[in-house]
């Protein structure tokens, strides 16, 4: 069980929905890896509405909907696991926003697993 507490490393990775790496979505390629890599977790979030360096605004509102909503994905784990981690963000990220910000992690607990 991997246990972090303190001082941490959180990489957000900003994307578009629809990017893809070898016909799957580039978020689900991050994941997968994530957990290879044997990071802390990563989780996906969908934005409702926003733009990025094309200027090109995507929405979900109903009159002008995107079929290329944002995406951020957010791990967290120990610097040098996280920056050990970049590389892979480097071969899958063809356009978006990687960021590094320092953070302390307060509490981190799984769910019991059932036997």
């Amino acid at each position: 069980m991997t246990r972090l507490t303190g001082r941490a490393l959180r990489v957000t990775i900003f994307i578009g929905e629809t990017d893809l790496w070898h016909h799957k979505p580039v978020y689900t390629e991050i994941v997968h890896r994530a957990r290879k890599a044997g990071l802390a977790g990563a989780s996906v979030f969908r934005g409702i509405e926003g733009f990025g360096a094309s200027s090109l605004i995507h929405t979900q509102r109903l009159l002008s909907l995107s079929d290329d909503l944002p995406v951020a994905v957010i791990i967290v784990d120990a610097d040098d696991k996280v920056r050990a981690f970049l590389p892979e963000l480097d071969e899958l990220v063809g356009s978006g926003l990687v960021i590094l910000d320092d953070c302390e992690v307060i509490r981190y607990a799984g769910r019991e697993k059932n036997t």
